[in-house]
């Protein structure tokens, strides 16, 4: 008899909890689309009405966010604005995520530079390289042309930037003109080395003889040769092999590095030789060099000397980026070393991070298990660092069976901990957890309830 009363208590208390529930919960959910359109309201207010700073703080959030829900406010702020500081901010704002919109602004800044601020048009100038705007190339060469010292070094980036973009003939065209601009000016020296970096943006084959004759001769300095190396392997047409190769032995270790490192996207016997000769270096950028390399072509003959210099370098960088390179190559062999260096808990914190890092990215769903192992012997041990490492990195993972390690960093009481839980939830679109997540939305942490919020959004649940 006792036992069917408790039943009964039981069942109705279930059942009230319920009715509670499914009384509440519309009600929350509705407070949070009402808050979130009064935040929208908000926005679009400080879009229309708000002082610069208000606005340069807003665009800030909207970055954190990775949100492009204002755009089209923003570009008609723009239109109808001279307030120099919100224009520039705008043209930053825009050309970091290379989106279009502000295109006729930003010509018409650089038009009128001398009634402009200098901040602002220098703006204009990086937007326009930045979304390869190929209408601004007219201004763009009339800037050039005037040799304004105060912005001719960002006109010369912008314009290899539009060229590349647009490729072809357009491309080839602008490799002539940025070499007959080096070559018929008496430039500096740091106006030179943008040249060199813009013909490699721009991507162009035209300037590969140009840039083979910079390297090649030693009086051009460090400097300029450095860049040149850059270029050629941006550009990876053969033609500038040799040129790379001749300067793998230079006597300078600088331009010895920069040489194994344009190594990356040629091929043959001779480019695989003189990388891994160059993991024999004494000179550390020339070791990081050869694993960059090893990283671009994943060149399995490297293994050994990747392995050697992941556990034994002298150096720490040289040890995380051939650990990286390993992970680039990605066989079963270089994968077994990775676990090695990971489990090994006598290694330095960085080389067991990156070493995670590395597995995490190839092999997920076979070294979960392996990785929240060490992640938990790593708080057991009060290594806090390395635990919030493993957690960032855990956050950024996609895998078959996130939910448990997600469910369980959620019911902690930690903040770092939930906010990366929440980053887990939305990259493995676990939308099982909406529950849990819709409780943090309410936490009195407003960072951590905003990013809930966003969560939800992200996975379609608001």
């Amino acid at each position: 008899m006792k036992t069917m009363f408790s039943s009964t208590v039981f069942f109705r208390a279930t059942m009230l909890a319920m009715v509670f529930l499914l009384a509440v919960l519309p009600n929350l959910h509705a407070q949070e689309r009402a808050e979130q359109e009064d935040l929208d309201a908000l926005r679009r207010d400080i879009v229309r009405f708000g002082t610069e700073t208000e606005i340069a703080a807003l665009m800030q959030e909207l970055r954190d966010e990775g949100t492009d829900a204002l755009d089209n406010e923003i570009i008609a702020l723009t239109r109808h604005t001279n307030n120099h500081n919100i224009l520039t901010v705008a043209f930053n704002f825009f050309g970091e995520r290379e989106r279009t919109g502000l295109e006729e602004r930003a010509i018409y800044a650089v038009e009128e530079r001398f009634d402009e601020h200098s901040e602002t048009v220098l703006a204009a100038i990086d937007y326009l390289g930045r979304i390869g705007a190929t209408d601004g190339l007219l201004v763009l060469r009339e800037v050039a042309a005037s040799e304004e010292r105060r912005f001719l070094n960002n006109t010369i980036r912008a314009l290899g930037r539009i060229g590349g973009a647009a490729g072809g003939e357009i491309a080839d065209d602008m490799a002539e003109y940025l070499v007959e601009f080096y070559e018929d000016r008496d430039l500096e020296s740091g106006t030179q080395r943008e040249i060199i970096l813009a013909l490699g943006a721009n991507g162009s084959s035209v300037a590969v003889a140009f840039l083979s004759d910079i390297v090649g001769n030693s009086d051009s300095g460090q400097f300029l040769r450095i860049a040149a190396l850059e270029s050629i392997s941006r550009i990876g047409d053969p033609d500038g092999l040799d040129a790379v190769l001749a300067n793998i032995s230079a006597g300078e270790p600088h331009v010895r590095a920069a040489a194994v490192e344009a190594l990356g996207p040629f091929s043959g016997a001779a480019v695989d030789a003189a990388i891994l000769d160059a993991f024999r270096d004494s000179h550390e950028r020339t070791r990081i060099s050869a694993a960059h390399a090893s990283r671009d072509r994943q060149l399995v003959a490297a293994i050994p000397y990747l392995r050697f210099r992941a556990t034994r370098d002298a150096s720490q960088a040289v040890r995380e980026h051939s650990i990286r390179a390993l992970g680039a190559i990605g066989n079963n062999e270089s994968i077994q070393i990775i676990e090695e260096l990971f489990v090994e808990r006598r290694n330095a914190a960085r080389v067991r991070t990156v070493a995670g890092e590395m597995l995490m990215q190839n092999e997920p769903d076979r070294f979960l298990d392996t990785f929240i192992e060490e992640m938990d012997e790593a708080r057991r041990r009060n290594l806090t660092a390395l635990y919030n490492s493993f957690l960032r990195i855990l956050s950024r993972t996609t895998a078959n069976n996130m939910e448990p390690i997600t469910r369980r960093l959620m019911a902690e009481r930690g903040i770092v901990e939930r906010s990366y839980a929440l980053e887990i939830a939305a990259n493995n679109n676990l939308i099982s957890l909406a529950d849990e997540i819709r409780i943090i939305s309410e936490d009195n942490n407003q960072a951590l309830a905003r990013r809930a919020r966003r969560t939800l959004e992200r996975l379609g649940l608001q």
